[in-house]
């Protein structure tokens, strides 16, 4: 959601919080703004739209000062305009907030009924106001933010300036995430670690419940129960460079000509001898039942690896949208499988449902792209993508390395349970390997791609269908359009086209369908005659084989011709590819859709 950068320094910060808020960017935002003290005065620039906007603010209105805050909004309460952006501020103290405050109108109305004035429509200015209540009382920084703690409901991680104070900045935590980065004579705040990439390699992660002092010497942690703690410091390899498009035109672009590359740091870093996962506290074996949590793409993840694990390791298998599941309650007997997907590792539904989950007993597994998360510190083991930091808000290979993994879990259960043998598990372990090399093959051929996105743009609803793995990836892929085209789009299963979506069928409605040659080609192909004959748009995306026999008229994009369990992970680099050339001919803006945000922190 929201991005936070802070820097306690040496020297003017100004350009170094707008560097630091543009590789913030990719988690979406509306506003954004800076505050810092600068004789003994706060001083704060703020702007609605792109950071673009800040920047020409900050070139009329230059400011000064060695200390200060930065934050990308994305508008939850209140419409996204300047008045509404981060920071907010009093001639006390300035704070930036990721989260949601739950008791704002309460402490609001106690605050307004003191005196105090409020500017802006946001649960955040609450808290600075409430924080300015205690200084106004005589109570010092750190202990007025204490009381202020001590009345906030609601998950956030925040940032806080102080007047007067040129060498402090507090930060504290409670659900969202937040990094600190240590330097010679500096200390600097990030709501990740890519935030903070130029300007440190030496990261260490609040845990939940913890508050922060930071100055230039470094910086104290107390928990939850105000006991002082230290959080260990960790090298980090991202640098700058990470965020650099490459020569593409759109990072989404580049990251997915990143897949086969991904993939194979994937599978070479979780697939072990005679196809097992090593390091797992307790034994694949003995799981007879699994339960999959995750959210949007990574969601779509679990429906695939349903699949999988139910064919291959005939382990009973639910998928749940964590969003549901942690309201639902259900009862789990002792002793499952719960794995969570999240690229994050932040996602607050998925944590929360996690927790659930941890209370009911429960083998906890999760698979994530971050490993200083929260999921990946809270689970008893983590299957760790090697995706690499993904700025474009729609995920491509993360969503693929996720697949990989998935499909290495599926085979190390299936193997460890005896239900398939060496020959087949060899077989399976062999179509994975050659992943990478398929998928070049489909991005060599991203004109054929280009030119069919033109069949696509000028629609206004558009449907795909696949029936067994390639559901999930028509669902996938009616997701990456609607997000970054704004085209209406959905994805069913072909065999329910009868049951509705059949009536949704003319000569202006494109159906993408994926169908590659495996054993339920053949149902999937009478269902694309049922939309030939209701004159449908068909875009058709099989192997040569599954083209020669379509027998329809058809746009067809030919894919190579792969084992059917890896089907799903090379089918939907296709349909990304699809997505992002209809979004480029439409000019949307790719890499940050509008409404959208990359980690979503909040409910």
């Amino acid at each position: 959601m929201c991005g936070i950068i802070g820097i306690v320094g040496q020297y003017d910060v100004t350009q170094r919080l707008c560097d630091g808020l543009r590789r913030l960017e990719y988690r979406g935002y509306d506003s954004s703004g800076i505050a810092s003290v600068a004789d003994g005065r706060i001083e704060r620039r703020r702007a609605a739209g792109k950071l673009n906007n800040l920047e020409a603010l900050l070139a009329e209105r230059p400011m000064a000062g060695t200390i200060g805050i930065g934050h990308t909004r994305w508008a939850t309460h209140g419409v996204p305009n300047q008045v509404n952006a981060h920071p907010h501020a009093t001639l006390r103290a300035a704070v930036v907030h990721n989260g949601i405050i739950e008791n704002y109108l309460e402490l609001r109305g106690e605050l307004t009924a003191l005196g105090h004035r409020f500017e802006s429509e946001t649960d955040t200015e609450a808290v600075v106001q409430l924080i300015s209540h205690y200084l106004e009382l005589g109570f010092e920084p750190e202990a007025a933010t204490a009381q202020a703690l001590g009345r906030i409901d609601g998950s956030f991680a925040l940032a806080i300036l102080f007047a007067g104070h040129e060498d402090m900045m507090i930060a504290a935590r409670r659900g969202s995430p937040l990094a600190i980065g240590h330097g010679d004579g500096e200390t600097y705040l990030g709501s990740d670690a890519l935030a903070l990439a130029p300007l440190s390699q030496t990261i260490s992660y609040l845990s939940d419940g913890d508050t922060a002092v930071l100055g230039r010497d470094g910086v104290t942690v107390r928990d939850r129960g105000g006991r002082r703690v230290s959080r260990e410091a960790r090298r980090t390899a991202l640098s700058g460079a990470l965020i650099d498009k490459g020569g593409y035109r759109h990072f989404m672009h580049k990251e997915i000509f990143e897949q086969p590359r991904v993939i194979g740091d994937t599978l070479a870093a979780l697939l072990g001898p005679g196809v097992t996962l090593t390091g797992l506290p307790f034994a694949l074996e003995r799981i007879e039942r699994v339960t999959i949590i995750a959210c949007g793409t990574s969601y779509y993840a679990g429906l695939v690896a349903k699949y999988w694990i139910e064919r291959l390791a005939c382990v009973a298998v639910e998928v749940d949208i964590a969003s549901e599941f942690r309201y639902r309650a259900p009862a789990m007997a002792e002793g499952g499988l719960a794995l969570f997907i999240s690229q994050s590792g932040e996602t607050a539904d998925t944590v929360a449902a996690l927790r659930y989950c941890r209370g009911q007993r429960q083998h906890i597994l999760s698979l994530v792209n971050v490993p200083e998360s929260t999921i990946a510190r809270e689970s008893d083991a983590v299957l760790l993508t090697m995706a690499g930091p993904e700025i474009g808000v729609a995920s491509t290979k993360a969503f693929t390395a996720q697949l990989t993994a998935l499909a290495c879990l599926a085979l190390a259960l299936a193997r460890g349970r005896g239900a398939i043998g060496d020959d087949v598990a060899a077989r399976l372990a062999g179509a994975l390997a050659e992943v990478p090399a398929r998928i070049a093959e489909v991005l060599a051929d991203d004109e054929c791609l280009r030119a069919i996105a033109a069949e696509i743009a000028d629609a206004r609803d558009v449907l795909y269908l696949g029936r067994g793995t390639s559901y999930p990836i028509a669902l996938e892929g009616a997701l990456k359009l609607k997000e970054i085209s704004y085209i209406h789009a959905e994805g069913y299963a072909a065999g329910e086209m009868k049951h509705g979506p059949i009536a949704l069928i003319d000569a202006k409605v494109p159906v993408v369908v994926i169908a590659p040659s495996d054993e339920l080609y053949d149902k999937t192909a009478s269902n694309l005659q049922e939309v030939a004959a209701r004159g449908g748009r068909i875009i058709f995306l099989s192997d040569r084989t599954g083209i020669d026999r379509l027998g329809t008229k058809a746009l067809t994009v030919a894919l190579p011709e792969v084992d059917p369990f890896v089907s799903p992970i090379v089918y939907a680099v296709p349909v990304q590819l699809l997505a992002y050339h209809v979004a480029v001919a439409k000019g949307t803006d790719v890499d940050q859709p509008r409404n959208l945000a990359k980690s979503v922190t909040v409910e």
